[in-house]
């Protein structure tokens, strides 16, 4: 892994961090963190098994470790999520439990999530495929994301909501099938946005 590799993984950790703890940052926040909260410590190891994952022979040794760490807290933490899956910076697990995430699925910036979420696939029809998630987007507890659709940013998906079909920016969705109650959007549910890039 190359410096902008490393640069990059630590951007991720460092976004993943400040959002799971309110705007906290540091090596102490960090160690805190992932003592005290699961989802920041699942992805953790999830960020660096895929930072790895093509980094060369000198950096098998750390993926094979990160591979395992991520494998041991998907079982221990319920969180079901491909250490491969697209997922921008800024990710946060409010809850763990019950959290599936198809592989192929992609994930913008400052995404939350609830426990008992799925964001899936549907194998036929004329929305075959996984869904893909915009930035700011909000997603309650025991959700359901399925097809080739797009959620726009800026999106709130309420609890137990089952989303088919596509989501304009800053839509509130709730209900099976979901519909659309409100253009408020995420805003007050996603928050600590405002990390640096770099």
């Amino acid at each position: 892994m190359n410096a902008q590799g490393r640069q990059h993984l630590r951007m991720l950790w460092r976004a993943d961090l400040y959002r799971h703890l309110g705007g906290q940052s540091g090596t102490r926040a960090a160690l805190r963190a992932y003592r005290m909260v699961p989802g920041f410590r699942f992805m953790v190891w999830l960020r660096l098994a895929a930072a790895t994952q093509r980094a060369g022979l000198l950096w098998k040794p750390v993926y094979v470790l990160a591979r395992i760490m991520h494998k041991h807290y998907t079982y221990k933490f319920g969180i079901s999520i491909p250490h491969d899956t697209q997922i921008g910076p800024g990710f946060f697990i409010g809850h763990f439990g019950g959290i599936v995430i198809n592989r192929d699925a992609r994930i913008g910036r400052n995404c939350n999530i609830s426990q008992g979420i799925t964001i899936g696939q549907l194998n036929r029809g004329e929305r075959k495929g996984v869904p893909v998630l915009g930035d700011n987007i909000y997603i309650g507890p025991g959700a359901v994301v399925v097809g080739a659709i797009h959620i726009a940013n800026g999106c709130a998906i309420g609890a137990n909501a089952v989303v088919t079909r596509d989501l304009g920016e800053n839509s509130v969705a709730v209900g099976i099938p979901a519909k659309v109650i409100s253009t408020q959007g995420s805003e007050g549910y996603v928050e600590h946005c405002d990390y640096p890039d770099a």
